[in-house]
């Protein structure tokens, strides 16, 4: 600990205290002792009476209360017993006012803990339109029915569910020191976060969906329908994102079955066997468009139980043959049109394309067409987003989609040795408060990766509480799931659910953010090209991985490092940690945190720059992690982008793209908005109005309105910054 000046008390006796005597906390933890955290609290009180030209000696009121507490104590001390001393020096020393000040930020803490677990307070937030509510996630619409019923449940299960986490697993969230992602559904129901649906388990050996045996498809219109209503149920039986894996291999078998039928068709109408052959493949790949864009509008058009479009991925892009061929380009052609008559940019599925060498990324590759058809659909509508195939297998062990927008599995074999990745998913995130972390060490090294230390046995117990939670569901909870394929072991209503998490099937989730605040605390905020800096960051990612390392080889579970994309979670760290340590110059200053590991947005970075400083953090965080570059308007420069994208390819294995395709339909101006405290608006002609504009950002791993959907602060901050130096 750095004494600062602090106080007089000798230094000696102090850092002695400090490691001699443990703090038992309300939760019951046992924490070191630290003094300085009884200074800032002294001091946090006489500047809110005096103000900061006081004449207070702080630290003499601070040497009274240490020499109380090393007086009396010797190995524990209880966390009221300090409070009780420090109250009764105040007293005896006459700063009666301090005192008062002192005891009501207390009780006024309390009872904003309390509050937090207060049904009817949190349900008075969302008659209110509480924007910390109502605009946690950018595309859920607050408005409609379902979604404030769903809202309205969430609230419940919260109150419910932090009662229900270890005590203090719950503190520690409720300070902001981590974050138990999605509590308004888990732990207080034993739901599963996000997957990989094996649709070709569904599909081939059918299913069942309420009362309805589905048999399996005999055209691909009908196999994308029922994807959409699997979709359906599965995003209402989790609460986390859903994908498809390799959909265009999935696939293939049913569009090969329209292929017959129309050569049989033609064969009965059409003489000549070139003729009917030519008449099948352009009858097949009508009908192969006409499905993927169903499944788009389909998707698009659906609701989940939670009152959202359920948040889907599609992956795409290793198919070699004819009909894989076919679906690829059918899926790239349906996003690049658009939705409805004004072709607006879909927001759902997120399409992911997987580049390959020797199958797509070279001119001479075979499929390299389909690859200049993805370039012309991203710099249009952004996605698809890109694998890079050879350097994902080297982060991940295989390449795969990733589960929701940027979750990835690790390479398992099942005990016949077969490597299975559909069917398989995650049961949930921590997410550590890493800028809070440094700002409590206070540039002291020794302090942050003690603290640090401290925070990740707080976030494995969470985590494991997750597991113990989603290892209590019965397969009747949700029989899509474990029942009928979804997960792909078929289970019977006896069995247990565990035995599809076991063995490192299912992975929990260790997420973290802000390794820039964290790096500007120690060494300032320009210290990307500072290779001591950037080793400091590596080093916290590369404990974080020995840690979940040894988790996974000591338990059931794979246990990850996720790089969280924090959509809510960039401004609420921010927020508190403002609230703690006031305007901190590049860390709470701007209003958000960055996320995970990316570079700090206004500095406008290359492209080429951004990936080449980004490229080595994955490697640590495997089990999770997306890298985005931004763009001026690339429509007419498709090649620009493909530049990125090859430059990228030995570099980083998932990669997105961020490029301004706003559109007004007043003025039919094309590019990107201006930024408002309200929203974006044209900057040709002002128009605002969401009827008549089209607003696409990326507000989390996927893509949002913010236009007709309000963004939390911290977002829309980083956003405006992007767009400032964009232009």
């Amino acid at each position: 600990m750095q004494q600062n000046n602090c106080y007089s008390y000798t230094k000696k006796k102090i850092d002695l205290l400090n490691k001699r005597l443990l703090v038992i906390k309300r939760d019951g933890r046992k924490v070191r002792f630290d003094a300085e955290k009884i200074y800032k609290a002294i001091e946090k009180a006489v500047l809110s009476v005096f103000g900061k030209n006081h004449s207070i000696n702080i630290n003499n009121i601070v040497d009274n209360v240490i020499i109380e507490i090393a007086n009396r104590f010797k190995e524990n001390i209880k966390i009221y017993e300090i409070q009780n001393i420090v109250e009764h020096t105040l007293i005896t020393l006459g700063e009666t006012a301090i005192y008062e000040e002192y005891i009501g930020y207390r009780s006024a803490r309390d009872i904003e803990r309390e509050k937090s677990l207060d049904i009817n307070v949190a349900i008075e937030k969302l008659v209110n339109r509480d924007e910390s509510l109502v605009n946690e996630n950018a595309n859920k619409d607050s408005l409609v029915f379902n979604t404030h019923r769903d809202l309205t449940s969430g609230i419940v299960a919260k109150a419910i569910g932090l009662k229900m986490l270890p005590k203090h697993v719950a503190n520690a969230h409720q300070k902001g020191d981590i974050h138990y992602h999605d509590l308004d559904y888990s732990p207080y129901q034993p739901l599963t976060n996000c997957c990989l649906i094996d649709f070709k388990e569904m599909l081939t050996k059918g299913f069942k969906i309420g009362n309805a045996d589905v048999s399996s498809p005999k055209s691909i219109q009908t196999a994308t329908a029922q994807m959409a209503q699997i979709i359906a149920n599965v995003a209402s039986s989790q609460y986390g994102g859903c994908s498809a894996d390799r959909i265009d291999e999935v696939l293939a078998p049913f569009a090969r079955l329209n292929y017959e039928k129309n050569l049989q068709m033609a064969r009965e109408w059409i003489e000549g066997e070139e003729k009917q052959e030519r008449f099948a493949k352009e009858k097949t790949k009508k009908d192969i468009y006409d499905a993927m864009q169903s499944l788009e509008y389909e998707i698009n058009t659906l609701y989940s139980s939670q009152g959202q479009t359920p948040f889907t991925s599609l992956g795409f892009g290793l198919g070699e043959g004819y009909f894989e061929r076919e679906i690829q380009k059918a899926i790239l052609k349906v996003r690049i049109e658009g939705l409805g008559k004004e072709k607006r940019t879909a927001i759902f599925p997120k399409l992911i394309f997987v580049i390959k060498d020797g199958l797509n990324l070279k001119p001479e590759d075979p499929n390299y067409d389909v690859k200049q058809l993805a370039l012309e659909c991203s710099t249009q509508r952004m996605y698809p987003d890109v694998l890079m195939y050879d350097t994902l297998v080297k982060i991940t062990g295989s390449c795969k989609t990733p589960m929701g927008c940027r979750s990835f599995l690790p390479a398992w074999k099942d005990e016949n040795g077969e490597l299975v990745e559909s069917g398989r998913m995650n049961l949930g995130v921590v997410t550590l408060n890493l800028p809070r972390v440094a700002l409590e060490s206070r540039g002291n090294k020794e302090e942050f990766w003690h603290i640090f230390k401290e925070r990740l046995g707080i976030c494995k117990d969470a985590l494991d509480y997750r597991a113990k939670r989603c290892g209590e569901a019965k397969p009747q909870n949700a029989p899509i799931l474990y029942m009928h394929g979804a997960f792909g072991k078929r289970l019977k209503p006896e069995d247990k659910v565990k035995q599809l998490f076991d063995k490192q099937r299912a992975t929990l989730s260790l997420g973290y953010i802000g390794l820039y605040e964290v790096a500007s605390v120690f060494y300032g905020g320009n210290w990307e090209k500072n290779p001591e800096a950037k080793e400091f960051t590596l080093d916290i990612m590369k404990y974080m991985k020995e840690c979940v390392e040894k988790w996974t080889s000591d338990g059931d579970y794979w246990y990850s490092i996720y790089s969280t994309p924090s959509e809510s979670l960039t401004d609420r760290f921010c927020r508190m940690d403002t609230e703690k340590f006031g305007l901190v110059e590049n860390v709470t200053d701007k209003e958000y945190y960055t996320n995970s590991y990316h570079y700090d947005v206004r500095k406008n970075p290359t492209p080429f720059e951004k990936l080449d400083f980004e490229k080595d953090y994955p490697y640590y965080a495997s089990g999770g992690f997306i890298h985005y570059c931004e763009y001026p308007v690339l429509k007419q420069n498709p090649k620009a982008l493909e530049a990125v994208w090859d430059f990228a390819y030995d570099k980083v294995g998932y990669l997105g793209t961020n490029t301004p395709i706003d559109h007004c339909y007043k003025c039919d101006y094309e590019g990107e908005f201006e930024p408002t405290k309200k929203g974006f608006k044209c900057p040709e002609c002002g128009n605002n109005d969401p009827k008549s504009c089209d607003v696409v950002k990326r507000t989390c791993g996927y893509l949002g309105n913010p236009q007709a959907r309000p963004m939390i602060k911290g977002r829309h901050k980083e956003i405006v910054a992007r767009v400032k130096h964009l232009k």
